[in-house]
C-alpha cells in the first residue's frame, strides 16, 4: 500500500529515537524522545494558498507534537501539515 497525502499534507518517516545519551547513559525505550527529524516520504498537491516547498527525501524538522502517527504495512509514518514543518535539514 502506499499513502498519498491530500492537500496542504506531508507524509513523513521518523528517523531513530538516540539509544544513548551524550554522556553514555543507555535510555530504556520508554524514555526516549520522539525525534522531531524525519525523511519526506511523500507530499501532496497543496492548496491555493499553500505553496508546497519540501520534496520527496527532503529531511525535516517538524512541531514536536503536530501530526498524526499512522502504522501501514509494518512501518511507522507521521502524517503533518506543511505549517507544521520547521526547516530542512541541508
Amino acid at each position: 500500500m502506499k499513502l498519498v497525502p491530500l492537500g496542504d499534507r506531508v507524509v513523513l518517516k521518523q528517523m531513530q529515537a538516540e539509544e544513548t545519551t551524550a554522556s553514555g547513559i543507555v535510555l530504556p525505550g520508554q524514555a526516549q524522545e520522539k525525534p522531531q527529524q524525519a525523511f519526506v516520504v511523500a507530499v501532496g498537491p497543496g492548496t491555493d494558498d499553500v505553496k508546497m516547498t519540501v520534496k520527496v527525501d527532503d529531511v525535516v524538522i517538524y512541531s514536536k507534537y503536530a501530526g498524526t502517527d499512522v502504522k501501514l504495512d509494518d512501518e511507522e509514518y507521521v502524517i503533518v501539515r506543511h505549517d507544521d514543518i520547521l526547516a530542512i535539514v541541508k
